[in-house]
Order: structure tokens, then sequence, then C-alpha cells
């Protein structure tokens, strides 16, 4: 939250986030999370990299699946989320 604070202090008009919720106990990615939402719900542009994917996409409106260095599936979150290609990109599901 520190890192994130920080990152905000400078007013920036891109965030860039990788792996924010890396190694972090459950109720802090509970808490990150929230506190990324408000962000978005402010216009912040955020652009976030994790693998807690179904917490991404549910506050992201964009989404991109990679595979292998390759974009394997893109559009709306909701979309992502609804449609199989990131189960099938990470648990390698046919």
């Amino acid at each position: 939250m520190l890192a994130l604070a920080r990152g905000l202090m400078a007013k920036p008009r891109l965030l860039l986030l990788d792996e924010p919720s890396l190694g972090l106990a459950p109720a802090v990615i509970n808490d990150l999370f929230s506190s990324l939402e408000r962000l978005r719900a402010e216009s912040a542009t955020v652009l976030l990299v994790d693998q807690m994917a179904g917490l991404a996409l549910a506050i992201a409106d964009r989404a991109y699946v990679i595979e292998g260095g390759r974009i394997v599936a893109s559009g709306a979150a909701h979309e992502i989320a609804a449609d199989g290609s990131l189960e099938k990109a990470y648990l390698a599901v046919n």
C-alpha cells in the first residue's frame, strides 16, 4: 500500500502495476484491490499485470490474456471472464 501511495504522489497520468498482490496475505490483497477499485472510480488510468485474474477482471475495463508471450485473447473484461480463454491459458483446459 505504501508503494501504491508513493506512485500516486507524483499524480501520474498512467499508473503501471506489476504483480502488486505477489506475496501478500489474502486480507491485504482484498484491501489492495479495494483501493484499486476506488482509483478506477476516480477515473485513474491503471495498467495492472496480476495473476489474481478474478480480482483483476472484476475491476478492469479491458483485459488481455497472454500465453507464451503472445496475446491469446483480448476484449472487455467481462467478456474475457465469461468466455473461458482465461482457463484455457492458465489451466491448459481444452
